[in-house]
């Protein structure tokens, strides 16, 4: 078994945690930017589609926000161990993927409905990977809320943009984990830029094969960078250091909010209306993702330092 490297990324082991709210409170803010950032930067995106097709949105996508990422944290590639570059290869393939079937989702059903089916994901990792039952019940209530926000029922939508959004939930998952993982053996975000950079380099021939030299269009570069920033480079950088003091379950339980953001994301920015189920199922899983937080609080305790 190889031994994991030595990092200097704060750990519970390295850093303790501040009583009460404080401690929690931080991690749930950045999660919450990341969410606000990543909805806005999909609007965004719909309007690039057009342009630059499904799969060369995701391929500039990536690969802007891998050399931004890689300029900024200009991350170390020596000294670190095999499991360490199996985690951060895994961690760029499940963003790649991620990436590569919600997009394709989205250019077959409406996007609605496309994000209340890929949040099954964080969803149910937040079920198996709980050890209290409280969270089975936040869990359940966000799910109702999802549903809801989906119109109950799903019959009418294409079946391969079913599938595809099913299978952005499930590497949504893989996501979640290989982040907190990739978070817990890098220091700061030097993980997530090297994860990024191998996430570009396998999408990149099929944006090509897609778009060809579309991709090259000034007006096509300047959209796909705004995306890659606000879909990519501040949300997987918050949500890193997010995951890096907040528990999985929790995490991936605050992900149902994703639904309730891209709702306001598309009444603000594509003028879309929301109807009273609609904003019922908002609630449902703002309550949800309220409840799931307090739970967390009310796990943490001062950490009292040994007595020398």
């Amino acid at each position: 078994m190889t031994t994991p490297s030595t990092s200097t990324a704060p750990t519970a082991a390295h850093t303790p945690a501040a009583p009460g709210a404080r401690s929690s409170l931080g991690p749930v803010g950045l999660v919450l930017a990341g969410g606000v950032s990543v909805q806005f930067g999909g609007a965004l995106a719909v309007t690039l589609m057009p342009r630059a097709g499904a799969l060369g949105v995701v391929a500039l996508r990536l690969l802007v926000a891998a050399v931004v990422l890689l300029l900024v944290c200009r991350p170390k590639v020596r000294g670190h161990s095999r499991a360490d570059w199996g985690t951060v290869v895994v961690f760029g393939l499940a963003m790649a993927a991620m990436n590569g079937l919600f997009y394709q989702a989205v250019d077959r059903i409406p996007l609605g409905p496309a994000v209340t089916l890929e949040v099954l994901g964080p969803l149910a990792l937040s079920v198996l990977a709980s050890r209290r039952a409280i969270n089975l019940v936040w869990a359940g209530l966000a799910l109702a809320g999802v549903f809801l926000l989906g119109g109950g029922g799903f019959d009418d939508l294409d079946p391969a943009g079913v599938a595809f959004a099913l299978g952005a939930g499930a590497m949504w998952a893989a996501y979640i984990v290989f982040s907190a993982r990739t978070g817990r053996r890098f220091p700061q975000a030097d993980g997530l830029a090297l994860a990024m950079a191998v996430g570009a380099v396998v999408f990149l021939p099929l944006g090509l094969a897609e778009s060809g030299t579309q991709l090259l269009d000034p007006v096509t570069l300047g959209l796909g960078a705004a995306v890659a920033m606000l879909s990519s480079v501040m949300p997987y950088t918050l949500e890193l250091l997010a995951l890096r003091r907040l528990p999985a379950p929790t995490f991936a339980i605050l992900m149902s909010l994703e639904p309730a953001l891209a709702a306001t994301a598309g009444f603000l920015v594509l003028g879309q209306s929301l109807s009273l189920p609609q904003a019922l199922a908002i609630g449902l899983v703002i309550a949800a993702s309220m409840g799931a937080v307090r739970t967390q609080v009310g796990r943490r305790k001062p950490v009292v330092a040994p007595e020398a």
